[in-house]
């Protein structure tokens, strides 16, 4: 059941609904996640089932917004045991918006979600509908949200209602807040071993993070202790049905060239000029901007999924900084 996230019933409805330990089909700025009351052990459960996702991939955490600004959100004390300054500044910087972080766990909220880790991912979203319905899911005493991608584990990210809608056979209220902006899922910066660590990239760039909390970002690898689990970190995920490989332009054109005629099922999502061979081939240009390529990407790559194409080539993105997220995703998604 798919309602207009713009309608204050609907919000209330969505709210009931969290509140009542069901599961709701959220819009967020990066994207649709399939949301439950994270404190409700059985109402999490019900997320790594619909997902078919592994009990021990932990969820993030999705907070209200602050009652006034300058202030950090008020659930934030019920989950993070501990948030050192470093991470109270990335809070300050980006919060409402597209950045999770990793804090030490309070032990008595959030276990499920945590996947029993002592660490909790926590977000607070900048979508309009998802501030709207954190906010009264917070006067009904719900503190956080649970919420990962609303679709199958390991698959393409849903951008759209529409998207959601699709994925799941039970009966499920979605509400619909138009496409997402980001198009790509939050970055997640760890903060529970005493520096930051990028455990994910994504809107936020590893520049704007490192210039917030004025402390260079450390790799998973840099220190002693092991990094916590966290969502969308594992070598394969994102992926469309269909097999993706990434190219340089150059290669991509040589590749298309030999087959010849014979390119069938072929989708191909590139930044450069690329001649078809055959009209089988399915041509989709891809943004130069990295923010224009990272609010479509899932998108367009459900679209190829669409049209039945059994192979999609992808132009590498660049080196770019900027081009971080964006080239994560895709190369999960291309993994075997």
């Amino acid at each position: 059941m798919v309602l207009d996230g713009q309608d204050p019933g609907a919000i209330a409805r969505a709210a009931e609904a969290l509140t009542q330990g069901r599961l709701v089909g959220l819009p967020t700025e990066t994207v649709y996640g399939l949301a439950a009351n994270a404190d409700d052990a059985s109402a999490v459960a019900a997320i790594f089932t619909a997902k078919g996702r592994p009990s021990d991939h932990p969820l993030i955490v999705h907070l209200a917004p602050p009652s006034a600004p300058g202030q950090r959100p008020e659930a934030l004390a019920r989950y993070a045991a501990d948030v050192p300054d470093f991470a109270a500044r990335l809070i300050d910087a980006f919060w409402p918006g597209p950045l999770t972080l990793i804090l030490p766990r309070r032990p008595e909220h959030a276990a499920v979600a945590a996947a029993g880790q002592d660490s909790v991912g926590l977000r607070c979203p900048s979508h309009p509908v998802a501030m709207a319905v954190l906010t009264a899911c917070l006067a009904r005493g719900v503190y956080g949200v649970a919420a990962p991608s609303a679709n199958q584990f390991g698959r393409v990210s849903p951008t759209t209602a529409a998207h959601v809608a699709a994925e799941f056979d039970f009966d499920l209220l979605v509400l619909d807040g138009g496409p997402c902006d980001v198009g790509i899922e939050s970055t997640i910066v760890d903060c529970s071993r005493g520096a930051p660590v990028l455990l994910r990239p994504g809107a936020v760039t590893a520049a704007q993070v490192e210039a917030a909390c004025g402390q260079p970002l450390r790799s998973p690898q840099s220190l002693e202790t092991a990094a916590p689990r966290a969502s969308g970190t594992l070598e394969s995920h994102y992926a469309p049905r269909a097999k993706v490989r990434l190219m340089g332009a150059r290669e991509l054109q040589s590749a298309l060239d030999v087959l010849g005629a014979d390119a069938r099922r072929i989708a191909v999502y590139a930044r450069s000029a690329i001649r078809a061979p055959s009209p089988s081939v399915l041509l989709r240009p891809m943004p130069g901007d990295a923010l224009a390529a990272a609010h479509e990407l899932f998108a367009a790559l459900r679209d190829f999924d669409r049209q039945g194409v059994a192979l999609i080539w992808v132009e590498t993105p660049p080196a770019d900084p900027a081009w971080d997220g964006v080239r994560d995703r895709l190369q999960r998604a291309a993994a075997e």
